[in-house]
């Protein structure tokens, strides 16, 4: 597709801000009510809600599913390189002429009242649900919260519940209590919760119908060995116990034959010799990673987002960090650079602003935008 094709749904979504103070919770909800019987919506939608683990989880799901031969959808966010990877259809991020098209036919179909005031999410998510139209399953991943979130306004088959941890306090709440409720408030129908590290989720989840993982001792051993001969993160075999006990639930087996050829971009993923990219970006990923590199030493070429607690990330990190390696990002979001500098040197971190890769076990991390800007300026 011509770049200028590309560009008309590019310069509309340059128009809104990625970011807000406060979020309007009524806009969505009223937006789709007034536009929903002009969508035919996917057979089956499963919800993704939580902290940590959205994307590969659903990554995971979404494979096996396609693998099968039905046709699916996964919607994610953030994109790391392109807006295409947003939007998954049977196999590959999806090519600018369906998204075209498919912004084509929103313009038409919503009132300009909220063409000029939805929010990029929430326009990205109606676009989706547009490429979506009668698909068999849909692996919705939820933006910031659950309740309140673009993606809860359809109507869901099943919610899938990953690590929920304290992260996004200014709009979820300051305990686990309250985030756990804000995420878990959206599970309509049925559930099933991943593991969790906060045992209150396990109590607040009791109120919901929801149900623990379905898998038995040997298909949990199968996953472990899965995650071992693919030299994925030993994390990730959560995520896909999660993944499976959803398709185990749906009685279509369990044979990891259909995970084969899976690509996790961006999840401790190895892209070169002694050289790893994460887009993770709060102390829950920070002890992942911690525990992902125990025994070992690395240099961390990071940068974070001002509304993260990264004195308590890189608190986490220390035992593992060889040099911190603080990258430029341009990006409103993006913490004082200075700040993040004093705060490693508070907490006894050898420091110093990245420059070039060393000859030395590397990791980049701190956010999908930390990724992106390495990965624009590596492949020059």
């Amino acid at each position: 597709m011509g770049e200028e094709t590309e560009l008309k749904l590019t310069k509309f979504l340059n128009k809104k801000p990625l970011f807000y103070k406060e979020i309007d919770y009524d806009r969505m909800p009223k937006c789709w009510n007034e536009i929903k019987d002009n969508f035919n919506l996917p057979k089956k939608i499963v919800h993704i809600i939580g902290t940590n683990g959205k994307g590969s989880t659903g990554r995971f799901l979404a494979f096996y599913l396609y693998k099968m031969g039905f046709n699916v959808g996964h919607y994610i966010s953030p994109h790391i390189m392109k807006f295409n990877e947003r939007i998954w259809i049977n196999g590959k991020d999806t090519n600018d002429k369906i998204l075209e098209k498919t912004h084509q036919e929103l313009q038409q179909l919503i009132p300009k009242y909220y063409l000029d005031r939805l929010s990029y999410f929430e326009y990205t998510t109606l676009l989706a649900m547009k490429c979506f139209e009668n698909f068999d399953y849909v692996v919705l991943e939820a933006g910031l919260g659950g309740e309140y979130d673009a993606t809860s306004v359809f109507d869901r088959y099943m919610t899938l519940v990953t690590p929920i941890d304290i992260d996004h306090q200014s709009f979820l709440g300051s305990t686990i209590e309250e985030i756990a409720t804000t995420k878990l408030n959206s599970i309509r129908t049925n559930a099933i919760i991943g593991k969790q590290i906060h045992p209150e989720v396990m109590q607040i989840a009791s109120h919901y119908p929801s149900f623990s993982q379905f898998l038995n001792e040997n298909e949990l051993n199968q996953i472990q060995n899965f995650i071992r001969s693919n030299n994925f993160p030993s994390y990730l075999a959560d995520n896909l116990a999660l993944a499976l006990s959803f398709i185990k639930r749906e009685n279509l087996g369990f044979n990891l034959k259909y995970l084969k050829g899976i690509e996790l971009k961006g999840r401790l993923q190895k892209i070169d010799k002694n050289l790893y990219i994460d887009v993770g970006h709060n102390p829950l990923a920070a002890r992942v990673i911690l525990n992902e590199f125990k025994n070992q030493k690395i240099n961390l070429v990071y940068n974070t987002y001002k509304d993260k607690d990264y004195e308590e990330i890189l608190s986490i990190l220390k035992p593992i960090i060889n040099k911190l390696l603080i990258i430029d990002v341009k990006n409103d979001r993006i913490a004082d650079k200075n700040e993040v500098i004093k705060t490693a040197k508070k907490l006894e971190i050898k420091t110093e602003e990245f420059k070039k890769l060393e000859n030395y076990l590397t990791l980049v991390f701190g956010s999908f935008s930390v990724v992106e800007k390495f990965l624009r300026d590596y492949e020059k």
